[in-house]
């Protein structure tokens, strides 16, 4: 390919505009301060880039003092899904939990304190709230990160979380459209399929989003998924059809279209990054999201000209790349007006606890409060790429501060309940689970264990599914460090 200068031309600035890398390290490398100076109007953070607030907030003013727009954004879902807390587990329960509490006015209340801290520390674009309706009890990647099954509650709760998060002066970007609930594939490593006909696309998928969009929702993420009712050969991220026609033509949407990560497989290992984010460009999305995995100015400087060539060579439209890059600019004056506006929030720390609390949902016998420290033994899957395994999740730390030497161990695949009943001993079993409805290995797991100590406590921390069970099941509806600590203050008779 063609290497183009680095110059200030408008095309050259144009296609740096329209790309969102990420990078690696806790401070700005040069390459990419040098980038923001040449047109780069976007950076994506990921838990590799944060160790504590004061450090995010020394990364994002580093940022500014290049471009005083840019625009900071960062996966910070809440719940499973967090970069904040990445390394301790966060302090706000995911939508899973949200949903099972079903009160909107709580949903904006802990976007709203969410917002308000990623705003604190120069954050002003969020690549959520997930709209997705989890349909599908088996999807691999969504599961708590979803509001939950019903259209009708997804909608409502996305309203919510985008008008409190944006009440802070983040920008939402609701994703991902035109909704992942319904698969069973990880968009991460191959290209899921949604078949199902298009009255049920437009009354299920499409609701939360079209909720969103009434609720001023700044941007709208794409899913690399395949839906044959819209259109039979290009993924959403790559579909005139579903980001022009539908997403901008019948649903009247004039945000920001961000894509999900072209480094993931679904698109990556089809059609490669450089003519991925040419097609997708073309297709009607107006910021490439690059940085999951690929994060260095060698992918930035690819991706950069191969939206030059392609508009030199006439197969990408200078219009369709010069509205795109506006529309990012657009953004940037919103955060930056928004910035200035300086709502001042009340913070609100405990809202994210109160909410994990009040998500709970308690099933068996209800035995006395344990008063001796137990054995947790937490049955461990494989997490899903978007939760990626740094984050710690489970009951035991919050178990330990409550019930000083309790002890735990993991335990996965066959034969994981006996080994753990004899790490156990003849401690108290707390077993800890996560979707143990996708697993099999996970209930022969907890058979084994509840056949010899029928007395144990079961504690759900995945899409609750599975048959409640034990002397007490306890359904956290999500793994966040908050939804722990709320289980064992059950456990612990707090």
């Amino acid at each position: 390919m063609t290497t183009f200068a680095s110059g200030t031309d408008t095309l050259t600035r144009d296609a740096l505009t329209v790309l969102q890398p990420g990078f690696t390290g806790t401070t700005a490398p040069d390459w990419l301060l040098r980038r923001l100076g040449e047109g780069l109007a976007s950076v994506g953070l990921f838990g590799r880039n944060i160790s504590s607030p004061d450090q995010l907030s020394a990364l994002t003013a580093q940022l500014r003092a290049e471009r005083d727009d840019v625009l900071v954004a960062i996966d910070e879902e809440g719940g499973d899904v967090t970069r904040l807390e990445v390394r301790t587990g966060s302090s706000f329960p995911g939508n899973h939990a949200l949903g099972a509490v079903d009160d909107v006015d709580l949903t904006r209340e802990v976007a709203s304190e969410l917002g308000r801290r990623l705003a604190a520390c120069g954050v002003n674009l969020n690549w959520a709230p997930s709209a997705d309706v989890n349909s599908n009890p088996d999807n691999p990647v969504i599961g708590v990160r979803s509001f939950g099954a019903s259209a009708d509650l997804v909608a409502r709760h996305t309203a919510a979380y985008v008008t409190g998060l944006q009440s802070a002066g983040v920008a939402a970007c609701t994703k991902h459209f035109p909704g992942h609930g319904d698969t069973a594939i990880d968009s991460h490593h191959a290209l899921p399929r949604i078949d199902v006909d298009l009255p049920v696309l437009m009354s299920r998928e499409l609701s939360p989003f079209r909720a969103a969009i009434a609720a001023g929702s700044r941007a709208v993420m794409s899913a690399h998924i395949l839906v044959p009712a819209l259109d039979p050969e290009h993924p959403a991220t790559l579909s005139h059809k579903v980001l022009t026609d539908l997403l901008r033509g019948e649903l009247g949407y004039d945000g920001l279209i961000v894509t999900d990560g072209m480094e993931m497989r679904a698109i990556a290992g089809t059609y490669g990054i450089e003519r991925g984010s040419v097609l997708a460009v073309a297709a009607g999305a107006d910021a490439i999201c690059v940085g999951g995995g690929l994060a260095d100015d060698e992918t930035v400087r690819r991706l950069r000209d191969a939206l030059v060539s392609a508009v030199r060579s006439g197969e990408l439209p200078e219009e369709r790349l010069a509205d795109a890059a506006e529309r990012v600019r657009s953004l940037a004056r919103w955060t930056s007006a928004a910035s200035a506006a300086d709502p001042q929030a009340e913070p609100d720390p405990e809202v994210g606890l109160r909410a994990a609390r009040r998500a709970l949902t308690l099933t068996g016998a209800h035995p006395a409060p344990l008063t001796e420290p137990p054995y947790v033994a937490a049955f461990t899957p494989v997490a899903n790429f978007a939760v990626g395994d740094e984050t710690p999740w489970g009951v035991a730390a919050e178990l330990t501060r409550l019930l000083p030497g309790t002890e735990t161990g993991s335990f996965a695949g066959e034969g994981a309940g006996m080994a753990a009943l004899a790490a156990a001993g003849r401690r108290r079993i707390v077993a800890v689970v996560r979707d143990e409805h996708r697993h099999p290995w996970m209930t022969a797991a907890l058979d084994s264990v509840l056949r010899s100590r029928p007395d144990t406590i079961v504690v759900e921390m995945g899409v609750p599914q599975a048959p409640a069970r034990g002397a007490l099941h306890i359904a956290t509806h999500g793994a966040a460090r908050v939804c722990g600590r709320a289980a064992a203050e059950v456990i612990a008779g707090e």
